[in-house]
């Protein structure tokens, strides 16, 4: 038996189930259970994501798909009762993608295949609406001409725009038959003049051709580039949906829109979207007409009629079947709809895109409503978009004046420099890394890489499920649309609001929440997280196994980190509590000191310093742990390099500046990423380590006489061999046991190192013989593994991803097969020298959050990250177990 690639649904019966995403894609198993379950869908047939792949393996098609596709288009004709290419009936189809997570507007249509000057005449006799015949067919050569043929959309604009121009219209819909039949011979001479064929008459030629450029979609620059962007495989492919059209653009009795079940901004319970009366679909997301709400609750103030009041019936079905689609799918649904002359029909539904705030508001109420559980709940939630949540918002107490409104797409407030190219947003974040704001009439996919590279996103043109709206939500990045009372002109880069001109490079900012436009720079806070966000927090809490910490260095760094759920502090940084200006001169002073005399006169004024920020840290930590690391940089990092700073250090410590030049000199290192530091400076200069176990140990003791609850966790850095970590540790015991008796109070408290060296993995356990815990430093472990200059590496690691060479940058994600399998092989020898050995990572790869599901895999007992990437750890150490139950 050979192989089913071609799938058919059509009169309440379907082939495939929601179950298929992976063969049938995400719109392809949405078209079916929707069949399956009695929504009314016009028949088609999905091609599996499978073709896809063997097209592109083999350049070409299956053997036996065309016969396959020929008997699947006539069960569609046999259910809709006309005939493809049939003059006298004609069956028209369009042609969609469908991969297997939702890729907005990255991939191609063609919409009205199998009309020509034959078949034309026959939809005209049959509607008896001649108008309608002529738009159908306009439609269909500009897309095909577009898609397939390669010819700029843009072209056809132009001749779209220049023939309103002759006739006064400012719509399309306000051209009449006669003026879009001469639309159609000027589309086929466009096409003629700038392909060099002729528009195709034959249908099946069209079919195949609308298939094949949806196929070859999957590779256009833009949909490789959302892929990237999202993290989705190339080798997924998509589906092809061939389905009977349906028409919104029958007059003034049809419509044609897109709806989601709940607000995808806001979470909030109320059916949402947008139409247009005699339309077609790609009208709606295009931004070129302003498109109408929904019903009067999205209506708000705006004089612009909707569904609810202009169709009273269709509105009425449609939102029946938005209640039976959410509750038989249990999430939030976007679907397109079309009512042809009073009769509606449904054209996909799939998972609705949404922002984090929204995200998190429907998973909690859908608990709530008992539709899903508080494992489904946690398991929606994507980790990496939690960050959406954290954006800033408009300081309520700033002062300024809103000089435009558009519609709120997605949430957030953001200021950057105006640039209304996508290709210069790209290459500017290349080089300067600004905060850019992309200001465009309305985005396209090409657009892509251009809003990812900005704060935000603003356009004139479009409604709230634009592309540019879709797409911004997706990648959490504030947008407001349809800002109608900017003029943006391209060509001058500027864009005009009211008498004011604001140029290519102007500061602005935008409020993707109350979608306004102002100018210049608004201070902005960081919002409050608590309400549902602080209730799915519990429940993934409720989940997880693996600890969460912070790295922190300061007590405010710490409150933050408690805020958002930290469960101790992974990582200190003494080294960071030096730079500032009233700390560095003290230690510039123990740095030039020629003498164990002068180095501890210098280390008895930064005593007291760091004894005070350990003691703000474990006011804050109450009854966490707080791993201190001691002194890991290099001296040399300490001093000025430019002579200017060394002349002006020689004025305020009277020492020669000679001195001071010939000491950088001497401390200069060829590669000191690999030299003088961590604990090698330690053993060199033991009273270094002496103060600051003094420090720790005194602020705990102080501390813990407050009553509250202190575990100090010593953590000595670049370990390699046991016995750098043995001598480093009868330092810290012996300072720990003076001050606690001296102070009259034990403490418990452990020591441990820092597995930063592929020497150290592999030796682990010996290393374990004189540590109470490990924890991975894996940016160091990373390059030193690699042999990878942390910051030389960006000029090379986008090659190595492009070229497949490697997945990802490991310094972002971890590298599993290298660099996790000596934190696996540390941990498994650690372990077997002593098993009640504490084990976590304290690298950034413990806020991302492939690499936290890694950490808890392998058994590790925390990881630890920025106090910002808190809560992306958690979400992330809840998925893994999630994932393991076989939920996610």
């Amino acid at each position: 038996m050979s192989k089913k690639y071609v799938y058919f649904f059509g009169n309440k019966k379907a082939e495939g189930n929601g179950q298929m995403k992976n063969i049938l894609g995400g719109k392809g198993a949405g078209l079916a259970e929707m069949t399956n379950i009695g929504i009314p869908v016009p028949a088609g047939f999905t091609i599996s994501t499978e073709v896809c792949t063997y097209y592109y393996d083999n350049n070409k098609y299956p053997e036996g798909l065309d016969e396959e596709i020929k008997k699947n288009l006539a069960k569609v004709e046999n259910t809709m009762g006309k005939k493809f290419g049939n003059k006298e009936n004609p069956l028209l189809l369009s042609v969609r993608s469908g991969a297997r997570v939702s890729m907005p507007g990255m991939m191609d249509t063609v919409l009205n295949l199998g009309l020509n000057d034959v078949t034309f005449e026959g939809l005209i006799a049959k509607t008896n609406n001649p108008r309608f015949g002529y738009d159908c067919y306009r439609r269909l050569i500009q897309m095909y001409g577009d898609v397939v043929m390669g010819v700029p959309h843009s072209e056809f604009e132009s001749t779209l725009s220049q023939m309103k121009q002759e006739k006064g219209a400012k719509q399309d819909t306000e051209l009449d038959a006669e003026a879009l039949k001469s639309l159609v011979q000027r589309y086929k001479k466009l096409i003629k003049d700038k392909n060099g064929e002729d528009f195709p008459e034959e249908p099946f030629k069209q079919l195949w051709g609308g298939i094949k450029a949806v196929f070859e979609s999957w590779h256009t620059k833009r949909a490789i580039e959302y892929r990237k962007i999202h993290n989705i495989p190339d080798n997924w492919g998509t589906a092809v949906n061939v389905q009977s059209m349906v028409y919104g653009n029958m007059g003034k009795e049809s419509a044609t829109g897109v709806a989601f079940t709940r607000n995808p901004a806001t979470g909030e319970n109320v059916f949402y979207g947008e139409y247009l009366v005699n339309a077609q679909g790609e009208d709606v997301v295009a931004g070129i007409r302003t498109p109408h709400p929904l019903n009067k609750i999205q209506k708000g103030d705006s004089d612009l009629i909707s569904l609810e009041e202009e169709m009273p019936e269709i509105y009425n079905e449609l939102s029946e079947i938005r209640t039976k689609l959410e509750k038989h799918f249990r999430d939030i649904q976007d679907l397109e709809f079309t009512s042809e002359e009073g009769k509606l029909y449904i054209l996909q539904t799939r998972t609705g895109k949404r922002t984090a705030l929204s995200a998190v508001k429907t998973a909690v109420d859908m608990v709530k409503e008992g539709l899903i559980t508080k494992e489904e709940a946690v398991a929606r939630i994507e980790p990496e978009h939690l960050d959406q949540l954290l954006h800033p918002m408009l300081d309520p107490n700033a002062k300024f004046t809103v000089v435009a409104k558009g519609l709120p797409a997605s949430p957030g407030a953001a200021s950057g420099k105006v640039v209304f190219s996508s290709d210069e947003a790209k290459e500017i974040m290349k080089d300067k890394k600004e905060q850019l704001i992309l200001v465009r009439l309305e985005t396209s996919p090409e657009d892509v890489g251009g809003m990812k590279a900005a704060q935000g996103i603003l356009t004139a043109r479009g409604g709230m499920t634009s592309h540019a709206a879709v797409v911004a939500r997706g990648m959490g990045k504030p947008c407001v649309v349809g800002c109608e009372t900017i003029v943006v002109d391209y060509e001058k880069e500027q864009f005009t609001v009211g008498d004011k001109v604001v140029k290519k490079g102007d500061l602005i900012t935008i409020d993707g929440t109350s979608a306004s436009l102002i100018l210049g720079d608004v201070p902005k806070i960081k919002p409050e997280l608590t309400g549902d966000f602080g209730e799915i927090m519990k429940w993934a809490d409720d989940i997880r196994r693996l600890g969460v910490r912070a790295n922190a260095d300061n007590p405010k760094d710490a409150k933050v980190a408690r805020d958002f759920g930290a469960e101790g502090i992974g990582l200190c940084r003494t080294e960071h509590m030096f730079f500032s200006a009233d700390r560095i001169e003290a230690m510039r002073e123990m740095i030039l000191a020629d003498s164990k005399e002068e180095r501890q006169k210098a280390l008895d004024k930064i005593l007291p310093i760091q004894e005070e920020d350990f003691i703000g840290i474990f006011r804050v930590m109450d009854g966490y742990p707080v791993i201190i690391r001691t002194l890991d940089p290099p001296l040399h990092e300490f001093l000025p390099k430019e002579r200017k700073g060394q002349e002006e250090l020689a004025k305020k410590t009277g020492v020669d500046v000679e001195k001071i030049a010939r000491r950088v000199e001497e401390m200069s290192e060829m590669n000191p990423m690999l030299g003088y530091r961590g604990c090698r400076l330690g053993l060199t200069y033991p009273e270094i380590t002496e103060m600051q176990a003094r420090a720790i140990f005194g602020a705990a003791c102080k501390v813990a006489k407050e009553g509250i609850r202190v575990i100090p966790e010593v953590m000595i850095p670049l370990v390699a061999i046991k016995e750098e970590l043995k001598l480093q540790r009868e330092i810290v015991e012996h300072i720990a046991e003076e001050v606690m008796e001296k102070q009259g109070i034990k403490i418990k408290y452990m020591v441990g190192t820092m597995i930063e060296l592929p020497r150290a993995a592999l030796t682990a356990d010996e290393i374990a013989e004189y540590a109470d815990f490990f924890s991975y430093g894996t940016n160091d472990l990373t390059q030193t593994t690699f042999g990878f200059s942390r910051d030389d590496v960006a000029k090379f690691i986008n090659i190595y991803v492009d070229k497949g060479i490697l997945p990802s940058d490991p310094f972002q994600v971890m590298d599993q097969k290298g660099v996790g399998a000596l934190v696996k092989m540390g941990l498994d020898k650690g372990k077997e020298t002593k098993p009640e050995l504490e084990v976590g990572i304290c690298g950034e790869h413990g806020g991302e959050p492939t690499s936290v599901e890694f950490c808890h895999r392998i058994g590790l007992d925390y990881v630890s990250c920025s106090p910002y990437r808190i809560p992306i750890a958690r979400l992330a150490a809840a998925h893994a177990v999630l994932r393991e139950k076989g939920i996610l």
